[in-house]
């Protein structure tokens, strides 16, 4: 994985766009192999954050929570 992320570093920014497209367009075909129940649990937590866009917690914070030492 180190060697992929010296590649990227090494990509120019439009090179890394495109990647970057690339990458989710794969995601996008992905999605459709979601079981009608998954697809049920994105609609339904998609909807609730629409409903309350600011009952979030920061990505920062779910990160710090996951690797703080016991």
């Amino acid at each position: 994985m180190s060697d992929l992320r010296s590649q990227i570093q090494g990509l120019s920014p439009a090179e890394k766009a495109e990647l970057l497209d690339t990458v989710w367009e794969s995601l996008e075909a992905d999605a459709a192999s979601l079981t009608d129940a998954q697809r049920a649990e994105l609609d339904y937590r998609i909807a609730r954050h629409e409903q309350n866009p600011s009952d979030v917690i920061p990505w920062e914070h779910v990160r710090t929570g996951l690797f703080k030492k016991p």
